[in-house]
């Protein structure tokens, strides 16, 4: 009998690689005092956890996690990581790690906190579980990690590996961090659209045609659902908003990679951090005055309506539930020209996300377009 021949078995066909993608956290526990009952699943992990957070985080978590502790008999380090999820802090605490002999990390906090921590378990190779302790980022989701001075200036991101191995998310304890961090996490997280819009909504991938379109969902369900929230913490549409928050912006990113995660709202962020009058202002303040950045420069130098429009609805959506509006806002009432450029030549470095823009910014375009976030629609023309 001849042997079977085909075209298929005996062509070799040549596929571009694709990046490997990291969609979410392999289990997710939520709910209203969740982390009660979460000990099984956390000793399932590791019997020598390392538990990374901010000196009052651990405080906080720590009449939480101690019955899980002597529950299941872990030996646990509490490691506060300082002074930043900075370089010098990850080396302290792989050290800490080394020493502990520890085989799981546990971070607990906000967005550096958990940063820090799965960057830890990345580099120590070891299970991560986050819990976050606001509903301020998506942090607690994501594979990845974003590195900062030890003053707190943005350097540079770290894809990981995967998304966590868990991901406890208990609204009791979400409920306990000042209102202004879901504020913040709104901010950060309607941005998804902004930019997954700008940077991919022409792409035909499903994966990204997917992760645009969850990202317009996102804006709808928090333009519609954000100030009944705020004022019912607690409440089911309390609830649903911290999911958006924490959660669904985290699957964006997860899904469509890269492309969908950040552009100039970002860029202006990390920009902004190189200005030591800027940090007490949260991650999320920053990037949701970013998009009216980004907004601002459509309008200036392409002559986009739409944004401009855009841009109308959001300073009423930002005026309702009070994320800032302009570099005042921020607390860069008095920034000096000097230092606005600093800012916006940073944001328009070299491998910046801004340049996924589908125009040339320089730093003076951004400069322009920062002191005029308000500017009334229609007032003026590019």
């Amino acid at each position: 009998m001849e042997p079977l021949s085909s075209p298929l078995l005996t062509k070799t066909t040549y596929i571009s690689p694709t990046p490997a993608l990291s969609i979410a956290p392999a289990q997710v526990i939520r709910g209203v005092d969740r982390l009660a009952e979460a000990g099984e699943a956390i000793a399932a992990f590791g019997s020598r956890p390392v538990i990374v957070g901010g000196d009052r985080t651990l405080k906080l978590i720590q009449p939480h996690l101690q019955p899980i502790i002597e529950t299941h008999q872990l030996k646990a380090n509490w490691a506060n990581y300082t002074p930043d999820c900075s370089e010098s802090s990850l080396e302290k605490l792989q050290q800490i790690g080394a020493d502990h002999q520890g085989d799981l990390v546990i971070g607990v906090g906000g967005g550096k906190a958990l940063d820090l921590a799965k960057l830890l378990a990345y580099r120590t190779r070891v299970p991560i579980i986050t819990i976050p302790t606001s509903g301020a980022t998506c942090a607690a989701w994501t594979a990845l990690s974003n590195i900062y001075t030890n003053e707190g200036a943005f350097l540079y991101d770290v894809g990981l590996a995967k998304c966590p191995d868990l991901l406890i998310l208990d609204y009791s304890l979400i409920q306990t961090a000042p209102m202004r961090t879901l504020i913040a996490g709104i901010g950060d997280a309607i941005a998804k659209w902004y930019e997954a819009s700008v940077s991919s909504g022409h792409s035909e991938e499903t994966l990204i045609v997917a992760a645009v379109q969850q990202a317009r969902v996102l804006r709808d369900i928090l333009f519609q659902k954000s100030v009944a929230a705020l004022n019912e913490p607690g409440s089911q549409t309390w609830r649903e908003v911290v999911d958006a928050t924490v959660l669904l912006a985290g699957a964006i990113g997860g899904l469509g990679g890269a492309q969908c995660r950040t552009v100039a709202a970002h860029a202006v962020h990390n920009g902004l951090t190189h200005l030591s009058a800027t940090h007490k202002t949260l991650h999320g303040e920053k990037v949701a005055y970013g998009i009216l950045v980004q907004l601002r420069l459509e309008e200036m130098l392409q002559g986009n309506q739409l944004a401009a429009s855009a841009r109308g609805q959001l300073l009423k959506f930002y005026s309702d539930i009070h994320l800032p509006q302009t570099l005042a806002d921020l607390g860069l009432g008095n920034i000096t020209l000097a230092e606005l450029r600093h800012g916006a030549e940073i944001a328009c470095g070299e491998k910046s996300d801004i340049h996924r823009l589908p125009f040339k910014v320089c730093p003076e375009s951004l400069m322009a377009a920062m002191v005029s976030t308000t500017v009334p629609v229609g007032a003026t023309k590019s």
